[in-house]
Protein backbone atom coordinates (compact mmCIF):
# COMPACT_ATOMS: atom_id res chain seq x y z
CA UNK A 1 0.00 0.00 0.00
CA UNK A 2 1.43 3.44 -0.88
CA UNK A 3 2.41 5.39 2.22
CA UNK A 4 -0.02 8.32 1.67
CA UNK A 5 -2.93 5.92 1.23
CA UNK A 6 -1.84 3.89 4.24
CA UNK A 7 -1.65 7.01 6.38
CA UNK A 8 -5.13 8.09 5.28
CA UNK A 9 -6.55 4.66 6.17
CA UNK A 10 -4.88 4.66 9.60
CA UNK A 11 -5.96 8.21 10.42
CA UNK A 12 -9.52 7.51 9.33
CA UNK A 13 -9.63 4.42 11.55
CA UNK A 14 -8.23 6.35 14.54
CA UNK A 15 -10.73 9.16 14.03
CA UNK A 16 -13.62 6.72 13.90
CA UNK A 17 -12.45 5.05 17.10
CA UNK A 18 -12.29 8.37 18.92
CA UNK A 19 -15.76 9.39 17.74
CA UNK A 20 -17.40 6.13 18.79
CA UNK A 21 -15.58 5.89 22.14
CA UNK A 22 -15.87 9.41 23.54
CA UNK A 23 -18.70 11.88 23.89
CA UNK A 24 -16.46 14.93 23.54
CA UNK A 25 -12.83 16.02 23.49
CA UNK A 26 -12.51 19.43 25.16
CA UNK A 27 -9.47 21.65 25.66
CA UNK A 28 -8.43 24.45 27.99
CA UNK A 29 -5.42 26.55 26.97
CA UNK A 30 -3.87 27.46 23.65
CA UNK A 31 -2.92 24.75 21.18
CA UNK A 32 0.33 25.41 19.27
CA UNK A 33 -0.21 26.58 15.70
CA UNK A 34 3.26 25.62 14.54
CA UNK A 35 5.99 23.13 15.29
CA UNK A 36 6.19 22.18 18.96
CA UNK A 37 7.08 19.41 21.37
CA UNK A 38 4.01 18.32 23.32
CA UNK A 39 5.13 16.81 26.62
CA UNK A 40 2.09 15.10 28.09
CA UNK A 41 1.10 13.15 31.13
CA UNK A 42 0.22 9.56 30.29
CA UNK A 43 -2.82 8.22 32.08
CA UNK A 44 -4.52 6.18 29.37
CA UNK A 45 -4.00 4.15 26.21
CA UNK A 46 -5.78 6.85 24.21
CA UNK A 47 -3.46 9.80 24.94
CA UNK A 48 -1.41 9.67 21.75
CA UNK A 49 -4.50 9.35 19.58
CA UNK A 50 -6.18 12.29 21.33
CA UNK A 51 -3.18 14.58 20.88
CA UNK A 52 -2.86 13.55 17.24
CA UNK A 53 -6.51 14.47 16.71
CA UNK A 54 -5.95 17.87 18.34
CA UNK A 55 -2.98 18.48 16.06
CA UNK A 56 -5.27 17.84 13.10
CA UNK A 57 -7.88 20.21 14.54
CA UNK A 58 -5.42 23.12 14.18
CA UNK A 59 -4.03 22.01 10.82
CA UNK A 60 -0.89 20.27 12.10
CA UNK A 61 0.43 16.77 11.60
CA UNK A 62 1.86 14.90 14.56
CA UNK A 63 4.62 12.44 15.31
CA UNK A 64 4.48 10.46 18.53
CA UNK A 65 7.01 8.43 20.47
CA UNK A 66 5.81 4.96 21.51
CA UNK A 67 7.46 2.12 23.35
CA UNK A 68 9.19 -0.32 21.03
CA UNK A 69 6.94 -3.13 22.28
CA UNK A 70 3.77 -1.18 21.50
CA UNK A 71 5.06 -0.16 18.08
CA UNK A 72 5.95 -3.78 17.29
CA UNK A 73 2.35 -4.74 18.09
CA UNK A 74 0.91 -1.94 15.94
CA UNK A 75 3.57 -1.39 13.23
CA UNK A 76 1.13 0.33 10.86
CA UNK A 77 1.09 3.33 13.23
CA UNK A 78 4.43 4.31 11.69
CA UNK A 79 2.34 5.48 8.73
CA UNK A 80 0.70 8.00 11.07
CA UNK A 81 4.02 9.31 12.40
CA UNK A 82 4.77 6.95 15.30
CA UNK A 83 8.37 6.20 16.18
CA UNK A 84 10.08 4.08 18.82
CA UNK A 85 11.93 5.22 21.92
CA UNK A 86 15.10 5.48 19.81
CA UNK A 87 13.46 8.06 17.56
CA UNK A 88 14.35 11.32 19.31
CA UNK A 89 16.16 12.67 16.25
CA UNK A 90 13.20 11.75 14.05
CA UNK A 91 10.91 13.72 16.35
CA UNK A 92 13.28 16.69 16.40
CA UNK A 93 13.24 16.81 12.61
CA UNK A 94 9.46 16.55 12.59
CA UNK A 95 9.07 19.41 15.07
CA UNK A 96 11.56 21.57 13.18
CA UNK A 97 9.49 20.96 10.03
CA UNK A 98 6.35 22.32 11.71
CA UNK A 99 4.76 19.18 13.15
CA UNK A 100 3.81 18.36 16.72
CA UNK A 101 6.28 15.97 18.31
CA UNK A 102 4.35 14.19 21.04
CA UNK A 103 6.27 12.61 23.92
CA UNK A 104 5.28 11.14 27.26
CA UNK A 105 8.24 11.97 29.49
CA UNK A 106 6.92 9.76 32.31
CA UNK A 107 7.89 6.87 30.02
CA UNK A 108 4.79 4.72 30.39
CA UNK A 109 1.15 4.81 31.44
CA UNK A 110 0.93 5.87 35.06
CA UNK A 111 -1.62 4.94 37.72
CA UNK A 112 -3.15 7.68 39.81
CA UNK A 113 -3.00 11.41 39.21
CA UNK A 114 0.50 12.34 40.30
CA UNK A 115 3.32 13.18 37.92
CA UNK A 116 6.01 10.49 37.88
CA UNK A 117 9.71 11.37 37.52
CA UNK A 118 10.37 12.64 34.00
CA UNK A 119 12.90 11.56 31.41
CA UNK A 120 14.82 14.44 29.78
CA UNK A 121 14.08 13.44 26.17
CA UNK A 122 11.31 15.97 25.61
CA UNK A 123 13.61 18.81 26.68
CA UNK A 124 16.32 17.53 24.33
CA UNK A 125 13.96 17.28 21.34
CA UNK A 126 12.57 20.79 21.90
CA UNK A 127 16.06 22.27 22.33
CA UNK A 128 17.38 20.49 19.24
CA UNK A 129 14.41 21.47 17.08
CA UNK A 130 14.33 25.02 18.49
CA UNK A 131 10.60 24.86 19.12
CA UNK A 132 8.49 25.47 22.24
CA UNK A 133 8.14 22.71 24.83
CA UNK A 134 4.44 22.59 25.67
CA UNK A 135 3.18 20.82 28.83
CA UNK A 136 -0.16 19.05 28.47
CA UNK A 137 -2.42 16.97 30.67
CA UNK A 138 -4.81 14.46 29.08
CA UNK A 139 -7.55 12.96 31.22
CA UNK A 140 -10.30 10.48 30.34
CA UNK A 141 -13.22 11.07 32.72
CA UNK A 142 -16.63 9.49 33.22
CA UNK A 143 -19.20 11.90 34.63
CA UNK A 144 -22.93 12.27 34.02
CA UNK A 145 -22.97 10.76 30.53
CA UNK A 146 -23.09 7.28 29.01
CA UNK A 147 -19.80 7.87 27.19
CA UNK A 148 -16.51 8.98 28.73
CA UNK A 149 -15.12 12.34 27.74
CA UNK A 150 -11.60 13.62 27.31
CA UNK A 151 -10.32 16.79 28.96
CA UNK A 152 -7.01 18.33 27.94
CA UNK A 153 -5.23 21.20 29.66
CA UNK A 154 -2.43 22.90 27.75
CA UNK A 155 0.07 24.83 29.83
CA UNK A 156 2.40 27.76 29.16
CA UNK A 157 5.14 26.88 26.63
CA UNK A 158 8.71 26.55 27.88
CA UNK A 159 11.79 27.86 26.06
CA UNK A 160 13.97 24.75 26.12
CA UNK A 161 16.95 26.69 24.80
CA UNK A 162 17.12 29.00 27.80
CA UNK A 163 18.69 26.47 30.17
CA UNK A 164 20.11 22.97 30.31
CA UNK A 165 18.03 19.80 29.98
CA UNK A 166 17.96 19.09 33.72
CA UNK A 167 16.59 22.53 34.56
CA UNK A 168 14.11 22.42 31.68
CA UNK A 169 12.86 18.99 32.77
CA UNK A 170 12.43 20.21 36.35
CA UNK A 171 10.41 23.19 35.10
CA UNK A 172 8.34 20.88 32.90
CA UNK A 173 7.53 18.67 35.90
CA UNK A 174 6.43 21.73 37.88
CA UNK A 175 4.20 22.94 35.03
CA UNK A 176 2.63 19.48 34.62
CA UNK A 177 1.86 19.26 38.34
CA UNK A 178 0.21 22.68 38.14
CA UNK A 179 -1.96 21.65 35.21
CA UNK A 180 -2.93 18.34 36.85
CA UNK A 181 -4.07 20.19 39.97
CA UNK A 182 -5.98 22.72 37.87
CA UNK A 183 -7.77 20.01 35.89
CA UNK A 184 -8.75 18.18 39.08
CA UNK A 185 -10.15 21.43 40.49
CA UNK A 186 -12.06 22.15 37.27
CA UNK A 187 -13.75 18.74 37.30
CA UNK A 188 -14.50 18.92 41.03
CA UNK A 189 -16.70 22.01 40.69
CA UNK A 190 -18.31 21.25 37.31
CA UNK A 191 -21.89 20.04 37.00
CA UNK A 192 -21.53 16.40 35.91
CA UNK A 193 -24.14 16.72 33.15
CA UNK A 194 -22.79 19.91 31.64
CA UNK A 195 -19.52 20.78 29.86
CA UNK A 196 -16.68 21.72 32.20
CA UNK A 197 -16.47 25.54 32.30
CA UNK A 198 -13.42 26.96 30.55
CA UNK A 199 -13.00 24.00 28.17
CA UNK A 200 -13.93 24.33 24.51
CA UNK A 201 -15.18 21.24 22.72
CA UNK A 202 -13.09 20.50 19.61
CA UNK A 203 -14.36 17.00 18.84
CA UNK A 204 -17.82 15.50 19.23
CA UNK A 205 -18.62 11.81 19.39
CA UNK A 206 -21.33 10.00 17.48
CA UNK A 207 -23.63 9.56 20.52
CA UNK A 208 -25.35 12.11 22.76
CA UNK A 209 -23.19 13.52 25.54
CA UNK A 210 -25.65 12.26 28.14
CA UNK A 211 -28.82 10.19 28.49
CA UNK A 212 -31.05 12.36 26.31
CA UNK A 213 -34.72 11.54 25.88
CA UNK A 214 -34.87 10.81 22.15
CA UNK A 215 -37.50 9.14 20.02
CA UNK A 216 -36.17 5.64 20.83
CA UNK A 217 -36.60 6.29 24.55
CA UNK A 218 -40.11 7.68 24.03
CA UNK A 219 -41.21 4.66 21.97
CA UNK A 220 -39.82 2.19 24.51
CA UNK A 221 -41.48 4.09 27.33
CA UNK A 222 -44.82 4.04 25.47
CA UNK A 223 -44.53 0.31 24.78
CA UNK A 224 -43.90 -0.39 28.47
CA UNK A 225 -46.87 1.71 29.54
CA UNK A 226 -45.05 4.65 31.16
CA UNK A 227 -44.73 8.00 29.36
CA UNK A 228 -41.26 9.53 29.32
CA UNK A 229 -41.00 12.91 31.01
CA UNK A 230 -38.03 14.97 29.79
CA UNK A 231 -35.79 16.38 32.48
CA UNK A 232 -35.15 20.14 32.73
CA UNK A 233 -31.79 19.56 31.04
CA UNK A 234 -33.52 17.82 28.11
CA UNK A 235 -35.93 20.71 27.69
CA UNK A 236 -33.13 23.28 27.76
CA UNK A 237 -31.10 21.34 25.17
CA UNK A 238 -33.85 21.56 22.51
Amino acid sequence: MPAPLGRAVVMRSVGRSLRTTFGTIAVAGELPRGGAVIASTHGSWWDGYVLGALAGAVGRRSAVMMTSERLAAFPFLRLAGATGTDGSRVLARAAAAGRWAVLFPEGEIQPGRTVAPLHPGAAWVARTARVPLVPAVVRVVVRGAPQPEVLVRVGTPIDAGAQDRRATTALLAERLRTEVAALDADVAVAHPERPVPGYRVLKHGTSPRRDSVGWQVRIFAWLTGEPSRPTPLDRRSR
